[in-house]
């Protein structure tokens, strides 16, 4: 019987779904998803406060700017240490405690806040971001590598799309929300909110299973640092996965020419749908990601739709209006989603779970350092030739970054999970009558 389009267009409607097996089958899953929610949300409120109240104690655009930069050092040193810690201890308490102390930063932002005088708060809203930002980083790499233990490996796509949808819906309304609370109630409101944030998030956290120890247990030392590196050196799979993303977001990560295309473009009041775009492009392929179970060779996919968010940068730059530019930001912030459910497989798949952490700690760095980098890059290019010239100029070296990275790394391009050896040996390992699921 012939196809009638009503039927292909409800088959195309079902392939492009959102798959939700991870909600349904795995209740540790819905707690660390929901933990992780109420977190972002405070942290977002507390990521608008601090530049704020600093702007409102120096008005100095230098001392805003530090705040980011005290933070860089312990996201890069407990990102590290994080990973290795997580390969040896028990994870479920290392992103417990990790939010234990999250918590007691944000009740010192509210106490300095409140009870210390102006040019007092300065230093220590340095200290304590810093201090946060190496919380995080050392949270992050167990929160990851956790997902291993609770959930199916050819469910990892699907969760990632998941937690990708919740965070950037979360990037999207929580900095309006965040902002709105800052300024009507003021910096020490929101960090009250973001210390009830951390409490719910905690009886999420401590509801979820015990995680058994990983693998030998071997102690956190700079030797297992190093077993890490190697592990990962040896596998030009998981480096072209660490290689593209880090050159991507290098040449083509341009948050900070936003204020200025706005101006160009005669819409400055129009900033936030810049910053929102990619968020909403992100949001929507992760709500219709449910192809993307379909799909094999991770590899090819990670280049194209990285070389697709380089071209979505480069084609935005060219646009007449705000709207056509916030389009293609949108398209760009999709195809960065999708490299990054592809990545996310590729590394859920096929690390063995006694490396998880360490590499994760690695995956941390690499996605976490490039979008520094790249605007850092974005303004001397600015400085070169205007934000829109830095802006293409970024689109195109992201393209021809990549295109390196996948003639260089043919066991990355050819990656193919049902033939490769890493997935097949998880896959075994799975089903063993003794392993944990």
């Amino acid at each position: 019987m012939p196809t009638t389009p009503g039927r292909s267009l409800t088959r195309l409607l079902l392939r492009l779904r959102m798959d939700l097996s991870p909600l349904r089958q795995s209740r540790d899953f819905r707690l660390l998803l929901g933990s992780s929610m109420i977190t972002m949300f405070g942290s977002v409120v507390t990521m608008v406060a601090v530049p704020y109240q600093m702007k409102q104690l120096t008005g100095s655009y230098v001392a805003v700017g530090l705040v980011s930069l005290a933070e860089f050092v312990p996201m890069v040193v407990c990102g590290l240490w994080g990973g290795a810690i997580a390969d040896a201890l028990d994870r479920r308490k290392i992103v417990i405690w990790s939010e234990v102390g999250l918590c007691f930063t944000s009740v010192l932002l509210m106490a300095n806040t409140l009870l210390l005088p102006p040019q007092a708060q300065i230093p220590v809203l340095y200290v304590v971001a810093a201090l946060a930002a190496g919380l995080a980083s050392l949270r992050g790499p167990s929160e990851q590598a956790i997902l291993n233990r609770v959930l199916k490996l050819d469910h990892m796509g699907a969760a990632f799309a998941i937690q990708s949808l919740a965070r950037n819906v979360g990037m999207i309304i929580g900095p309006a929300v965040g902002g709105v609370i800052v300024v009507v109630l003021g910096p020490a409101t929101a960090y009250g909110i973001d210390v009830v944030s951390f409490l719910l998030s905690l009886y999420l956290l401590v509801r979820v299973a015990p995680v058994a120890v990983p693998g030998d247990g071997s102690p956190a030392s700079l030797r297992s640092l190093v077993e890490g590196v190697r592990y990962a050196v040896r596998r030009p799979d998981l480096m072209g996965t660490y290689l593209v993303d880090i050159a991507a977001m290098v040449f083509a990560f341009s948050n900070a020419l936003y204020p200025f295309l706005a101006d160009e473009l005669r819409h400055p009041t129009a900033l936030g749908l810049l910053y929102a775009a990619g968020g909403i492009g992100s949001a929507i392929a992760s709500a219709t990601s449910g192809w993307t179970s379909h799909v094999h060779r991770h590899g090819r996919a990670v280049i194209i739709a990285a070389s697709l968010w380089g071209a979505g940068v480069a084609l935005a730059s060219l646009m007449p209006n705000i709207w056509l530019v916030a389009v293609f930001l949108a398209v760009a912030g999709g195809a960065d989603t999708i490299s990054g459910v592809f990545r996310s497989v590729i590394w859920n798949q096929t690390i063995p779970d006694e490396y998880r952490g360490r590499l994760a700690g690695i995956e941390l760095l690499s996605y976490s350092t490039g979008p520094m980098l790249g605007d850092a890059r974005a303004g001397f290019m600015a400085q070169l030739g205007g934000a829109r010239f830095s802006l293409g100029a970024g689109g195109l070296l992201c393209i021809g970054a990549v295109a390196a990275m996948a003639a260089a790394l043919p066991a990355f391009r050819r990656y193919d999970a049902r033939t490769d050896e890493h997935a097949l040996a998880q896959r075994a390992r799975r089903a063993e009558p003794t392993a944990t699921v």
